[in-house]
């Protein structure tokens, strides 16, 4: 699934290609997604000039005078730029259509993804109102964290990826941040000390950066590519994640996994504790 470094990376990529241009036609060639399409989305976008694109937590927000699209990739969504003669792909579901020829098309093998359309504030937004702190925002510090963690009995690992704690950590950069902080995943969440927190803060939004700097990370069973086709490499700078039995890089001891809340867990037993 796209994670926030990758929905960041797609951001960038599209941004300097929208802002400014007007939306001629939105084109479903295929609304069977995780939500129905929403009609404003078809009666309100075209002819609107879009504004901005920004992000929140996992959630694209295209801005215009009139609403704002929301978009979320789901667990294989992307998109990608193209002009409006190119033929459509396979998997093609949503296109914008915009001024110039270009043309936004939403990507979906597994259509998990989904399109919603608002005229008020996105932020007050159901899917997004109760979304926790931004973690690469200035102000996430082990403060901010440790208030979101106060009296969670839940793991750790559990903790930071619920995104009314923190938003837009997934399991990939879950992984990686605890390991960079020396945290193990199965820790109680509300037991961490102050410098832990401080700790683990300021490792998630190191691993973040980085792996936004990598243009995110492609695995080989998620095909994740930014809008302009390019793959993320920071899977190259991985030091648990998918890295189970292989030796750490740090200590040389095995890695270990485990299931953790339906997803795999890896870690360090000497260099997280």
């Amino acid at each position: 699934m796209p994670e926030l470094p990758e929905v960041e990376t797609i951001r960038r990529c599209i941004e300097p290609h929208l802002v400014g241009r007007q939306v001629r036609g939105v084109v479903v060639h295929d609304g069977k997604l995780r939500w129905p399409v929403p009609r404003g989305l078809l009666r309100d976008l075209p002819g609107q000039h879009i504004a901005a694109v920004e992000r929140r937590a996992k959630y694209l927000l295209l801005r215009t005078a009139t609403g704002t699209a929301i978009v979320h990739l789901g667990m294989s969504g992307t998109l990608q730029l193209a002009t409006a003669s190119t033929p459509l792909e396979p998997h093609d579901r949503i296109e914008l259509q915009l001024d110039g020829g270009l043309a936004l098309r939403f990507n979906d093998p597994r259509r998990f993804g989904s399109w919603h359309w608002t005229r008020r504030d996105p932020l007050d937004h159901v899917l997004l109102r109760d979304l926790g702190p931004e973690p690469l925002a200035r102000g996430f510090d082990g403060q901010v964290l440790r208030q979101a963690l106060a009296r969670r009995s839940c793991a750790i690992k559990l903790a930071i990826m619920d995104q009314s704690l923190v938003a837009g950590v997934g399991n990939i950069y879950a992984s990686e941040a605890l390991f960079a902080a020396g945290v193990r995943p199965g820790v109680r969440a509300g037991s961490l000390s102050v410098a832990r927190c401080d700790r683990l803060a300021a490792a998630i939004r190191n691993v973040l950066s980085a792996a936004v700097a990598c243009g995110g990370t492609t695995l080989a069973d998620d095909g994740y590519a930014s809008a302009d086709g390019a793959a993320g490499y920071f899977q190259i700078e991985l030091m648990v994640y998918g890295r189970a039995g292989a030796p750490c890089r740090c200590c040389g001891r095995p890695i270990r996994s485990a299931r953790q809340g339906q997803r795999t867990t890896y870690w360090c037993t000497s260099c997280q504790r």
